[in-house]
């Protein structure tokens, strides 16, 4: 090549192709790689999100006629965090939550009052994308939001999440804290709803952040949980779809396998899963350990499996069926990602103690062939005791008592002072268990490693006693 013919190739690369990866009608459009900094747990951001009057009428209307409803409404978005401010005029909106989800204001059948209004948490799902295709926010297409149900500590799902990075999860979404403020437009009083969870939505965006992982290749996922009496368990393959949950209950459609990517070949990712469903029931022996090993990654699947049994996710594959993703990706492996850990350190059901159950033996024992067949192999069934081990071990940042609490300790200080809201909910850090759960003797700050046969136990401390009595 040429010394013109360099210059040009590099006037072309350097000035010209910012020009036109710019040109474009959404002003607001931010496309940079993924923006670790926003899950940042040291820092706070203010969120605000501002509807016209007409658009939460219409989510409210909407919640009325099917509260599980995935209808999207319009929205206008700001980010702020220091001298930084991101904002976005038009992004898609939807509640979100199984049990969980609520009205963001006032009772059934009841309009936004402007005079003297009933805001009440709930969760949000925010869609950067939905009116404008390209528009992103930090690189993200999707985002969501939850407020602190059933968690006065204000650290769970936080403490979850982070332990799964800490430990190398890398197939674990990120979570961190934020501000958020509720504004209709023309009201001059915006409602503060207080502290509230963000967290990296599992997409097509999730996937492709990883892509260096498993392959640039999007592959088919399955969002995993309960359709009626049906649930995720690897066994069952009667409900196996693409939900449309709509505006008419009766005109719904669930499964227990939801199908998130590559909705257009279907056919081709049922099969998939089926297949698998079918080699994981019907291999025995060395047969099964050859193909499990080809078709999972089971170092890291045992080593995701040791931190959610760890901190006692009681709702989720083992114990109930539920609360996950799989996703069978580019590489010819299949890939279990964790999720929705709010429900955990010590506030449980179906599990009696989820301090003190022994954490080989954790859940269902039939019908559970992903988790019970890989642990009847001695081999991985040492794997998985080890990365037990490696989280209590007192010499590792981990599940430790001292150290946990450090943790904690340090995000309390970053929201207390931000924690009184106008929706009048949830307003004192607590150190309590959901009022719901089985055990309410266990703390997070305090307590002994008894798991609750002598007064107030530490969940941490227990969990740990536990482990390193394995034999």
């Amino acid at each position: 090549m040429s010394s013109k013919q360099k210059f040009i190739s590099f006037f072309f690369l350097v000035v010209i192709t910012p020009f036109l990866c710019c040109n474009n009608d959404d002003k607001n459009e931010v496309t940079n790689p993924v923006d670790n900094h926003l899950f940042d747990k040291s820092k706070l951001p203010s969120l605000t999100i501002e509807f016209s009057v007409q658009e939460w009428n219409k989510l409210l209307q909407n919640y009325d006629l099917n509260p599980a409803n995935d209808k999207k409404v319009v929205a206008k978005f700001k980010y702020t965090l220091d001298d930084e401010v991101v904002e976005l005029d038009s992004i898609g909106l939807k509640l979100k939550g199984n049990t969980s989800r609520r009205r963001p204001e006032g009772q059934y059948g009841e309009l936004h009052n402007a005079t003297n209004p009933n805001y009440n948490h709930c969760h949000f799902a925010l869609d950067f994308r939905k009116n404008k295709p390209s528009q992103r926010f930090k690189s993200l297409e999707k985002l969501d939001l939850k407020w602190f149900k059933d968690d006065a500590t204000y650290a769970r799902e936080i403490y979850c999440y982070d332990l799964f990075q800490r430990f190398g999860i890398w197939t674990a979404p990120k979570a961190s804290y934020c501000k958020l403020t509720i504004k209709i437009t023309g009201e001059t009083t915006p409602a503060y709803y207080g502290v509230y969870e963000m967290l990296e939505h599992v997409d097509e965006k999730f996937i492709a952040d990883r892509s260096q992982n498993w392959s640039s290749s999007t592959g088919f996922m399955w969002k995993a949980g309960w359709s009626g009496s049906s649930n995720a368990n690897f066994v069952n393959t009667s409900s196996i779809g693409i939900e449309d949950v709509r505006l008419n209950p009766s005109q719904s459609l669930y499964y227990a396998y939801d199908l998130k990517t590559r909705e257009d070949d279907f056919e081709t990712g049922k099969s998939e899963l089926i297949d698998f469903i079918t080699n994981l029931n019907s291999k025995t022996g060395t047969d099964f350990k050859n193909w499990i090993s080809q078709k999972m990654d089971i170092d890291l699947f045992l080593k995701t499996y040791a931190v959610s049994v760890s901190v006692g996710m009681w709702d989720d594959y083992w114990v109930n069926g539920n609360n996950f993703y799989f996703y069978f990706a580019g590489n010819g492996k299949a890939y279990f990602i964790p999720y929705d850990y709010d429900n955990t350190l010590g506030t449980s059901l179906i599990v009696s103690n989820s301090g003190t159950q022994n954490p080989v033996v954790w859940g269902s024992s039939t019908n559970r062939p992903l988790i019970t067949k890989i642990l009847a192999i001695p081999e991985y069934n040492l794997i998985y005791k080890n990365y037990l081990r490696q989280l209590a071990n007192p010499e590792n940042d981990y599940l430790n008592k001292e150290k946990s609490i450090a943790r904690i300790n340090i995000w309390h200080n970053l929201i207390s002072n931000h924690i009184t809201n106008d929706t009048g909910e949830d307003m004192i850090i607590n150190d309590v268990p959901a009022y719901w759960g089985n055990a309410s003797f266990y703390k997070l700050m305090t307590g002994n490693d008894l798991g609750g046969s002598n007064g107030s136990a530490n969940y941490f401390s227990t969990r740990c006693r536990i482990i390193n009595e394995l034999r």
